[in-house]
């Protein structure tokens, strides 16, 4: 039925949060800051929140990155260059590539049988970087990251630009999106028009105003539908 899949990073197959409290950890340390519980999840409601606002198209990637550390810092009270923070820490980011359990065997599978595909909003550099580290790309025939199409998922024109790169061409009826975001990958998939299938290992609880065509709550559970 399918031919082709469309994989997320963060969440489906890297563990995006052990490398984001390793490299918060580490940037606060390396500019001697105190780093709370608390600060912690202040960090991630502000980065989520921003995020959420880049997938609606109401801000620029850029002021997601730029404004996340610079908001903690002015509710916190901490000093000193949030945007040098940022790039500090967008560089520890990068070299935190941690692999999801069974994701890279999982990946080597399915590249026997489809053609694989990363969609990430991920910033470039970092993605790139993780991807590369962790022996994901090897089996990717592209890595479509919106900061480089200048488009982000959820929105239609994102999925238009990567299917417009695909070569040879493919049908949007013989494609799958894989990913954990109903916000970002599922939504995205409705509005282009592609199969979903949403990876939900935490037990979520569904949205019914974005259905996925399935759901699976792990890669065991995902290998039986695919293969």
């Amino acid at each position: 039925m399918y031919s082709t899949l469309l994989l997320d990073v963060d969440g489906t197959l890297l563990d995006f949060e052990k490398s984001q409290e390793k490299a918060l950890e580490l940037a606060f340390a390396s500019y001697g800051y105190p780093l709370t519980e608390s600060t912690v999840r202040l960090y991630n409601q502000i980065n989520h929140g921003l995020w959420k606002q880049y997938e609606r198209g109401e801000i620029t990637r850029e002021t997601v990155v730029y404004s996340r550390f610079e908001r903690l810092f002015k509710e916190t009270g901490i000093p000193g260059d949030a945007a040098a923070f940022e790039d500090t820490y967008q560089d520890l980011l990068g070299s935190g590539a941690y692999l999801l359990e069974g994701a890279l065997d999982l990946v080597r599978c399915l590249h026997e049988a489809y053609t694989l595909y990363i969609i990430t909003n991920g910033v470039t550099d970092t993605q790139r970087r993780r991807l590369r580290d962790s022996g994901l790309s090897v089996y990717m025939k592209d890595i479509f990251i919106s900061g480089e199409l200048g488009v982000q998922k959820p929105r239609k024109e994102y999925f238009d630009l990567c299917i417009g790169r695909m070569d040879p061409p493919v049908s949007r009826d013989s494609m799958l999106i894989i990913g954990d975001t109903l916000s970002s990958d599922i939504l995205g998939g409705l509005h282009a028009g592609i199969d979903t299938c949403w990876y939900n290992p935490g037990f979520a609880v569904p949205d019914p105003r974005i259905p996925a065509t399935f759901e699976v709550h792990s890669f065991s559970e995902l290998r039986r539908l695919l293969l």
